[in-house]
């Protein structure tokens, strides 16, 4: 059986790219769902990434359970902390901050949630988390209590990346941070990619589909759209005939 990472990787080093739609289940009704599903399948999006940085109203199982029911395309965690650990989904991107120096995300809430982790059937995708800074104080950098790596220094960016990459990591994820004022910049993006040989997801920002395509073209696997989406599902459609 081909495994969602390795499919992943497959797509990666044959230069095809993904779109993957971030869904918070605060934000999510029934009817936006069934828009935002239907949409998904026309478009044929690579990934649902599910997580927020906080659930005030925890309906992150009936969620996915919505999900799994009405699509085939991969559900993963994208979790804000241990409590949204699910194992309805597929997988989960488990995510170290590499670009701060808080332990707790570094590896102190990885250890709390490894037993759950181990006996549940979820795939495991080890990614390096990194924030840029996007002009603005998001949600994530806040709290996560940690500093974004600036915008205008790629090399740093680069270097944290490869340092993910030889410490096992097996995705490299840049994030600008939910409702950023500006996403991760192109040469940023493209001195990472030179720098690694596993995939790279972008997110964070990308609210037209230039700015995907920008991103696409600078070297990024997968690009993450969330906040816009909620706002215009019809994005979806759009941004991934970019990739057409």
């Amino acid at each position: 059986m081909i495994t969602i990472y390795k499919a992943l990787q497959k797509k990666s080093a044959a230069n095809k790219k993904q779109l993957a739609v971030l869904i918070d289940p605060d934000k999510a009704s029934l009817t936006s769902l069934k828009k935002i599903v239907k949409l998904a399948n026309q478009a044929n999006i690579g990934y649902f990434f599910l997580g927020g940085s906080l659930l005030m109203k925890n309906p992150q199982e009936e969620v996915i359970i919505f999900l799994r029911d009405h699509t085939d395309i991969p559900v993963l965690l994208f979790p804000g902390n241990n409590l949204q650990l699910n194992d309805k989904a597929h997988g989960i991107l488990l995510l170290s901050l590499i670009s701060g120096r808080n332990a707790e995300m570094l590896i102190g809430r990885h250890v709390i949630s490894a037993p759950f982790l181990k006996t549940s059937h979820l795939e495991i995708l080890p990614t390096g988390y990194m924030l840029i800074d996007s002009g603005c104080t998001t949600t994530v950098a806040y709290m996560s209590n940690t500093t974004p790596l600036p915008a205008n220094k790629p090399e740093i960016a680069a270097c944290t990346a490869m340092a993910g990459e030889m410490l096992g990591l097996k995705i490299i994820y840049m994030d600008a941070g939910s409702g950023a004022r500006n996403p991760v910049p192109a040469p940023m993006i493209a001195k990472v990619k030179e720098s690694v040989n596993i995939p790279l997801i972008i997110g964070g920002g990308i609210c037209t589909p230039a700015l995907a395509k920008t991103a696409w073209q600078s070297g990024a696997d997968i690009v993450v759209v969330g906040n816009a989406i909620e706002k215009d599902p019809t994005l979806i459609a759009q941004i991934a005939r970019e990739i057409e």
